[in-house]
């Protein structure tokens, strides 16, 4: 089991999670389902809020990346706990708004913005929009204007940094479909034509390098680089900009051998580098914005499965297929991303077994995992899978049309459905 405090093994020898026996859950509300600690969730947040506000130019606050985990609920939490919010469509944009969320504390984000995204983000108040582009930029001024509304922007740039990271959450390097290159000075280009238009205020600029970083070593980099652009920008234009936004990408523990890394420290390093490059180029410090979503609720998730049957194949692997999969959790089918799991009604005992957890879909590539280490598997038993709180509901699906699970929400030792679980008729609610 991962070294994680709200994961204990109770006196029925059972999973307990934030002191709530895991198969007490699976009876109460069925499976699969999502689990989430909201307490676990609310300490991540106040961490963030707290360590930004000290080590980091006044005015810095961290934004919820609802791209992670969208719900009310968690738009809610966010709110409670002093974050602002980063949404990437409408749809999370409705959410938020709906959960009665300030829109003056929402950034809109995404590279191919529809011209219903930018008029729904503009008309609903945002406080600010992270252009992507020139011809963004020109888009968000025209509909700004059609308004009578000037729209704050934060430009996106790309620093062309590597962070070394797994190649499909790395958004740094200059060719990739996010942003405009810094060095190839089309972001000077592109800051000269935005501070030239009539609707828009630009408040500043958006830059994100990658995801799963466990060391601040490429945070630290991020920060020369957009320092000296921003002094670049300040000599050509007289420009001085007030609001940085550093993304997010801080990592989560997935396996034991991952280690835990020191978000509040690394966040330090971020702002004494931040002071002594702003130091060296007589630069106000900007407010700095920065954009966990992963690293707020991956470890506060759970998932919890049935097993359906197990079978081995003589001089093959042992299956477990269980009454979710790709559906719920695509990350493995698509990045090959690896989790740990137990059995939850004998998560004291050794992992004796090297399984392949399968999913229920009708697909060779619905697996969960495979050689994954766990107790004998059982037809009936209750398979927990740790940290699937980050892009596991974000990213289901009704592949088969099998309905996507609900998330209960844990709080003070009780339970509550932040998300009910999905009907059949909701499957097929859209067919005309």
């Amino acid at each position: 089991m991962l070294n994680q405090q709200n994961l204990t093994v109770n006196a029925a020898g059972h999973l307990a999670i934030a002191g709530v026996d895991a198969l007490e859950l699976a009876g109460r509300y069925g499976t699969p389902l999502y689990v989430l600690d909201e307490d676990m969730v609310r300490a991540r947040m106040a961490l963030y809020v707290r360590a930004m506000k000290e080590h980091l130019p006044a005015g810095s606050r961290p934004c919820y990346a609802s791209k992670a985990l969208c719900c009310k609920a968690l738009c809610r939490m966010a709110q409670e706990e002093g974050m602002g919010l980063d949404v990437v469509s409408s749809g999370e944009l409705y959410t938020a708004l709906a959960a009665d969320f300030p829109p003056e504390d929402i950034c809109f984000h995404g590279n191919a913005k529809t011209e219903e995204d930018i008029h729904y983000a503009v008309s609903g108040g945002v406080g600010f929009i992270a252009a992507d582009g020139e011809e963004e930029l020109e888009r968000i001024d025209r509909i700004a204007g059609a308004l009578g509304v000037k729209q704050k922007v934060l430009l996106r740039v790309t620093p062309g940094i590597d962070p070394h990271t797994f190649a499909a959450v790395n958004t740094g390097v200059v060719d990739v479909k996010f942003g405009v290159p810094i060095p190839t000075g089309q972001a000077l280009a592109v800051t000269e034509r935005a501070l030239g238009l009539q609707n828009i205020c630009l408040a500043g600029f958006h830059c994100h390098i990658g995801s799963q970083i466990f060391e601040p070593g490429p945070f630290l980099l991020e920060v020369d680089v957009l320092t000296a652009f921003l002094a670049e920008v300040r000599e050509r234009t007289g420009y001085t900009a007030p609001v940085l936004n550093l993304g997010g990408g801080f990592a989560v523990a997935y396996e034991e051998a991952d280690g835990v890394p020191d978000c509040a420290g690394m966040i330090a390093a971020i702002g004494e580098r931040l002071t002594q490059r702003c130091g060296e180029y007589t630069y106000p410090a900007p407010a700095v914005l920065m954009e966990p979503g992963r690293g707020i609720v991956a470890a506060a998730g759970v998932t919890l499965y049935t097993v359906q049957n197990v079978k081995t194949v003589p001089g093959g692997r042992c299956y477990a297929a269980v009454d979710g999969g790709m559906g719920d959790n695509p990350r493995y089918a698509l990045y090959g991303s690896r989790y740990t799991a137990l059995v939850a009604d004998r998560a004291a005992e050794e992992k004796t077994h090297a399984v392949t957890l399968a999913g229920r879909c009708c697909e060779s590539g619905d697996l969960i995992g495979e050689g994954v280490p766990l107790q004998e598997p059982h037809t009936g038993d209750t398979v927990a899978v740790l940290v699937t709180g980050a892009y596991n509901y974000s990213m289901a699906s009704n592949y088969n049309r099998v309905p996507r699970p609900p998330i209960a929400a844990l709080r003070g030792g009780e339970s509550r459905l932040i998300v009910r679980r999905e009907t059949l008729r909701d499957v097929a609610m859209f067919d005309l």
